[in-house]
């Protein structure tokens, strides 16, 4: 594949990333808004928590779509698989964009938007790792991280996108009329974007890599192959928990913290939002390019000691004195920590699992992590509710710091994996 034809494939590849992304970063966005929507209570925290739960059980689904859609696309390919979970995804936004509230149907509401939710995270159970498998089958020599680090990319793309369409809105509708009907709008633009995305997929090639492949397992030898690399499996998982914890608290959680917990203003939140994901998608492909040069291993175990030394403390100030400023300065250096992780992370974990199992190890890693990670919306809230402590969710970014400084130092024991990025 020519250079200009790999750039095209990556932008088709990581296109169905984008609106992955893009539904959930919405979802958090409009926590409030959805609540009243479908969880009309007499207790604000209540109705909040029950639509943060909602949001969390999307992630309960995405190790079974792992494990089963991860199994499809090793045994009949990316293209068909990448294809298959962009169309389960449309489905699932189309069905949380257009149920009607609880005031018109009732209790048949909030239990159709859970199955949308449900829905989505099936596919995205396996969207990550079939993108970034995908990514680092066509990278050119010594640029797998470069090449890996544009799936997160694109998911950046979509925190930008959903953070300006949330500003526009905000300066354009009366506060009332967002909380009614106005929240509806962003996901019936993602509804919108979903033939442009197909189109792109559909013109996707196989990669080289697989089609050279002279054995495809079946089903029941991927399921086998997985059990025999269960170690290999939940090391993965535990080192992107320390990815999916930090991304969620950076972007989905801070418009609820900030409105919510802070009490500051909906556009200074969304500002500060805006600007970490054009912080990420600066960061995270430099970092993917450092980790070629320098290995994937420096870098992860950098960013997981910052985290435990500093993820409490700065969140810990900002309580201090809740302001715009300091959101952002401690949101800056969050997402400076996500990126540099991340940048290292997804393509290392592409290269530790086995070649048979590649999409679906590292989805079910991945999907296991992301199951927690994608609940610290719900967990965060949870333990400020608890503790008092509105600093309390940078304890949880520690835990999962330590998590993935543990991982890493299992993981790269063996010499071998520390040059892999050479390969």
């Amino acid at each position: 594949m020519t250079r200009a034809g790999n750039i095209k494939a990556v932008f088709r590849v990581v296109s169905g990333n984008f609106l992955e992304m893009y539904d959930f970063m919405v979802y958090g966005y409009y926590a409030s808004a959805i609540a009243r929507t479908y969880f009309p209570s007499h207790n604000a925290y209540a109705s909040l928590l029950l639509t943060l739960l909602t949001f969390a059980a999307g992630f309960v689904m995405r190790p079974i779509g792992a494990i089963v859609l991860g199994a499809y696309i090793d045994h009949h390919g990316r293209r068909k698989g990448l294809i298959l979970t962009l169309a389960m995804m449309a489905a699932g936004t189309l069905l949380v964009a257009a149920v009607p509230g609880y005031a018109t149907i009732g209790a048949l509401a909030p239990l159709l938007v859970l199955c949308g939710r449900l829905l989505q995270g099936f596919s995205a159970g396996v969207e990550l790792g079939g993108v970034s498998v995908y990514l680092s089958e066509i990278a050119t020599p010594g640029h797998r991280g470069f090449y890996c680090s544009w799936q997160s990319a694109s998911q950046q793309v979509a925190v930008v996108f959903a953070a300006l369409l949330g500003l526009m809105l905000q300066r354009w509708m009366p506060v009332q009329a967002m909380y009614d009907w106005g929240w509806r709008i962003p996901f019936i633009v993602g509804c919108l974007i979903v033939p442009f995305l197909f189109l792109l997929r559909r013109s996707l090639e196989e990669t080289e890599a697989f089609l050279a492949r002279k054995h495809r397992p079946d089903v029941g030898e991927i399921y086998r192959s997985m059990i025999t690399h269960w170690r290999i499996v939940l090391s993965g998982m535990a080192m992107v928990l320390m990815t999916t914890v930090s991304f969620y608290l950076i972007t989905a959680y801070t418009p609820t913290f900030g409105k919510e917990v802070l009490k500051l203003s909906e556009s200074d939140v969304f500002v500060v939002t805006l600007l970490i994901g054009l912080s990420n998608l600066v960061w995270l492909p430099l970092m993917g390019a450092l980790s070629d040069r320098f290995g994937r291993r420096i870098l992860l175990i950098a960013c997981t000691v910052l985290a435990l030394l500093t993820a409490y403390p700065v969140l810990h100030w900002l309580v201090a004195a809740p302001g715009f400023g300091r959101l952002l300065g401690v949101e800056l250096w969050l997402s400076f920590l996500y990126a540099s992780y991340n940048g290292a992370l997804v393509v290392a974990l592409t290269e530790i699992m086995p070649v048979d199992v590649r999409t679906a190890g590292f989805s079910l890693a991945y999907s296991l992590a992301t199951t927690l990670g994608g609940s610290s919306l719900a967990i965060s809230q949870w333990l400020i509710h608890l503790t008092g402590n509105k600093a309390a969710p940078g304890l949880w970014l520690s835990f999962a710091a330590l998590c993935g400084l543990v991982a890493t130092m299992l993981v790269y024991r063996d010499p071998r994996r520390r040059n892999m990025h050479r390969e």
